[in-house]
């Protein structure tokens, strides 16, 4: 894949996309603080082998796109808390990102696949361009306002994330990414260390993670809670995934969520985590496939159909 770049006013957005051009459009958004190559390839062929042209693209402050610093003379422990006062950049910039990348490809509209905090900005774009979406896939999420927003956290990874330790190194960057990604997969299916290794080297090598992306992303996605109570305006079918082994979000978020927008179809597969591994690739290809054929012109291809 070639990496290519668009702009959103003065923001430079890296993309790349899958699958022949002339496909049914859909656009995938990435989670707090990772870059686009933790889509898998493979997963990312999977859509594509399924009629899709698909594009992955780094949000703001993360790869190779532009990154921001914060506010000086700020606490670092507030902004996580409570928000930055003067943020960097909110929930309608990040949105506007993706629909940039929309944009260059010249796609009118598009389905929407977010993952974990991508989830929060896919149900977002449907907000805040409506005309833009065709579907809407949001995986490994949950409600984001109030207390629901808590309730359906499992602070326990917090607490097993901030164990990993590793020298303040090049490979002991890439290792804390490895031992992250293992922490986010399911017990009950192999882990795919050599994956996780490759894609760690490379998203090292593009960008070093910053403890400030998290922390202005953070922010954007508090923001996006605001949007909670227009969820109910979404027209487009809304598909909302999680998984019974997700050690940070709680499966019962799936149907939360969906409770949120009218006609929203919750699954929670057994055997995920919080992470897309190579055993729910086609599975959950199919799901996408099937809701995006209830939009489409021509039914997209099933596996084994």
């Amino acid at each position: 894949m070639t990496v290519q770049t668009t702009h959103h006013g003065d923001v430079a957005v890296a993309y790349e996309t899958f699958g022949p051009a002339g496909g049914e459009p859909l656009l995938l958004i990435m989670g707090l603080d990772y870059q686009m190559v933790w889509w898998p390839d493979g997963f990312c062929q999977a859509l594509a082998d399924r009629g899709f042209h698909v594009a992955r693209f780094d949000n703001r402050d993360a790869g190779l796109s532009t990154h921001f610093t914060s506010p000086a003379k700020e606490n670092p422990f507030r902004v996580l808390l409570r928000g930055s006062r003067r943020p960097a950049y909110g929930t309608a910039d990040m949105v506007g990102d993706g629909v940039a990348v929309m944009d260059a490809l010249g796609w009118e509209s598009a389905h929407v696949f977010g993952a974990s905090m991508g989830s929060a900005l896919a149900l977002s774009t449907a907000v805040l361009h409506p005309g833009r979406v065709r579907s809407v896939t949001a995986a490994m999420g949950g409600p984001l306002r109030g207390a629901a927003a808590l309730r359906y956290l499992n602070f326990g990874f917090f607490l097993r994330a901030a164990r990993i330790k590793h020298p303040a190194t090049d490979e002991g960057a890439i290792r804390t990414l490895v031992d992250l990604a293992r922490l986010l997969a399911t017990p009950h299916h192999p882990f795919d260390e050599g994956w996780a290794r490759e894609v760690a080297e490379i998203s090292h090598a593009r960008s070093p993670r910053d403890p400030g992306t998290t922390q202005r992303q953070t922010y954007a996605l508090r923001a996006a809670g605001a949007l909670t109570g227009r969820m109910r305006d979404i027209a487009v079918p809304t598909l909302v995934i999680n998984g019974a082994d997700d050690p940070l979000i709680r499966p019962g978020a799936a149907a939360a969520l969906a409770r949120l927008v009218p006609g929203a179809r919750p699954v929670v597969y057994p055997g995920m985590g919080h992470l897309l591994q190579e055993h729910l690739w086609d599975t959950i290809a199919d799901e996408v496939a099937a809701q995006a054929s209830t939009t489409a012109g021509t039914r997209l291809t099933r596996r084994g159909a």
